[in-house]
């Protein structure tokens, strides 16, 4: 019985130290006024065009997330939102097994965040002067 009460309790430890963070709209919004900070927008471009996106955020859609090698961001925190949360939940989990330990998804998403009434831009560009 100990042996097995042992090994569940480093489970349990393993998997929280390897595991991404849930964190609130209000959560998301102070990690995002700290140093080291990459805002990722896991949606498609028409999303985020549409129905605005969180200042600064950088769009890569999920469906590029096998092509793609984000191991650079190691250090950082990354700060990842979709629309209600799903995909970015499994985008985090890609990220982990890139190696990246400092993984946060908005629960909500994008969603969770107007409904909260915290801002977001609308259009895919940038305007001249920015």
């Amino acid at each position: 019985m100990g042996k097995v009460f042992g090994f569940m309790l480093a489970l349990a430890v393993w998997t929280k130290a390897f595991a991404f963070t849930d964190v609130s709209a209000e959560e998301f919004a102070k990690l995002m006024k700290e140093k080291d900070v990459f805002i990722l927008d896991v949606r498609t471009p028409e999303e985020f065009d549409k129905d605005g996106h969180i200042k600064n955020s950088n769009l890569i859609p999920i469906q590029l997330f096998e092509y793609i090698d984000l191991r650079g961001l190691k250090g950082k925190k990354v700060l990842v939102y979709c629309r209600s949360g799903n995909r970015s939940a499994t985008a985090s989990r890609f990220l982990e097994d890139m190696g990246l330990t400092k993984v946060y998804n908005l629960k909500g998403g994008i969603i969770e965040w107007k409904s909260k009434g915290f801002p977001v831009e609308y259009g895919f560009w940038l305007k001249k002067g920015d």
